[in-house]
């Protein structure tokens, strides 16, 4: 980690969690350089070290705020986050178990495509949601934004689907022979809607306060004791319990998939265990050095001592569970994943669809997408390495598990 701090032209130092000033795009320098002018920061900025250019801030960004919300510091996204679970079955096992739908491994990965639909799918009838069934019930909280209701009655139809770009579903192999599960989602178009009306309704007010935070840095904010600001926070809190539930759904399905076909093709008793389910865009009321502050994990997981989190690589690389370290610096962060040193237009330019499957074919990937022409978008190529992205936050997390994808559902 090193400290970026010009005296005289930065308000607040940039906590960096990379080797060298030059591992940082010109993009995310400079959105970093404009999180340092906030006249609102607690202490500092961070960058994690999967960091790069996002919208308004960097992804892979960490700040405290004093007493405001910055709906473009959570992201469009809230509550995208990561679910886990691992079982007790050994891959060897049941690797070379053949189905009528192919290997074990590729009938359990066809079956989850014909469950949960993916990309801009969604179901075709409302399914049970209890976040929703209580968002009815508090329906006073939500009214005075009406342009976001149809969200609530959307949501129903979106609830248990993984949406498309670098979410997944993935059968994993940890080091010692272990299947597990990891998702990869959030709260769908419901986040989003929800980041872009108050990211609207914050360049409004802030144009009529004249604020000192230009409108071109993209960091629009909301007083939290503000009518507005209270309002982003309930629908934050809805999204972010959306996105939760999501991933929950999810997991049932693909635990009942993994039950049905190991359960009728082998004599094995399946059991599941360690459970996780964790946000990295969000937003929480926290205290860190002595002050009570609004904590923005912007493509961030939260890694308070003790804590277990999931940070995923790419699609054919390697994913970590880890235990946080609780470091105050990066006000209890760490990365969220290995963060893209490609975008997506330039993995496509850099890299053809067939060289991707074919080198997921070569590490014995099964993919499981029904339009392949986009995937090298996700190659695993345009992603940093995640094993430089760990080492660059020993300081932060340690590794307990380390996984390396068997097959994946990609929108």
């Amino acid at each position: 980690m090193f400290v970026w701090y010009e005296k005289e032209n930065m308000r607040f130092p940039v906590k960096i969690w990379l080797e060298k000033q030059e591992d940082l795009e010109d993009s995310c320098r400079e959105q970093a350089y404009h999180l340092a002018q906030l006249p609102f920061l607690h202490q500092w900025a961070c960058l994690m070290p999967d960091t790069h250019a996002g919208k308004g801030m960097p992804i892979g960004g960490v700040i405290a705020a004093d007493g405001v919300i910055i709906p473009n510091a959570v992201g469009v996204d809230i509550g995208c986050g990561m679910a886990y679970t691992e079982t007790n079955i050994r891959l060897d096992d049941i690797r070379e178990v053949m189905t009528g739908n192919g290997t074990l491994i590729q009938a359990m990965i066809g079956d989850i495509m014909r469950n949960i639909p993916v990309g801009f799918e969604h179901h075709k009838t409302v399914m049970p949601c209890y976040t929703l069934d209580q968002a009815m019930e508090e329906m006073d909280k939500y009214e005075p934004d009406g342009e976001l209701l149809g969200q609530i009655d959307a949501g129903y139809f979106q609830i248990g689907t993984l949406g498309g770009g670098n979410h997944f579903i993935e059968l994993q192999v940890d080091e010692k022979g272990y299947l597990a599960v990891m998702i990869h989602s959030g709260s769908r178009h419901f986040g989003k809607s929800v980041c872009d009306y108050f990211h609207f309704k914050a360049r409004e007010l802030n144009r009529r306060w004249y604020s000192a935070v230009p409108d071109e840095y993209r960091l629009a904010f909301l007083p939290v004791d503000s009518s507005e600001g209270k309002q982003y926070l309930h629908w934050m809190k809805l999204s972010l319990d959306f996105a939760r539930e999501n991933r929950e759904k999810m997991m049932l399905v693909v635990k009942a998939v993994l039950e049905k076909w190991i359960g009728k093709y082998t004599e094995l008793n399946l059991e599941f265990s360690h459970d996780i389910n964790c946000h990295h865009n969000y937003a929480a009321e926290e205290e860190h050095y002595g002050k009570t502050v609004w904590v923005h994990r912007k493509g961030a997981v939260r890694a308070e001592n003790g804590e277990l989190a999931v940070i995923p690589g790419a699609m054919g690389s390697y994913s970590y569970v880890v235990m946080g370290k609780g470091n105050p610096e990066s006000f209890c962060s760490s990365s969220h994943g290995a963060g893209r040193c490609y975008s997506r237009k330039g993995a496509m330019d850099a890299f053809t669809c067939e060289q991707v499957i074919r080198d997921l074919a070569a590490q014995g990937v099964v993919l499981g997408k029904k339009k392949k022409a986009d995937v090298a978008e996700e190659s695993r190529f345009a992603y940093k390495d995640i094993e430089q992205v760990m080492n660059n936050q020993t300081d932060l997390v340690a590794p307990v598990k380390r996984l390396k994808t068997v097959g994946v559902v990609k929108g």
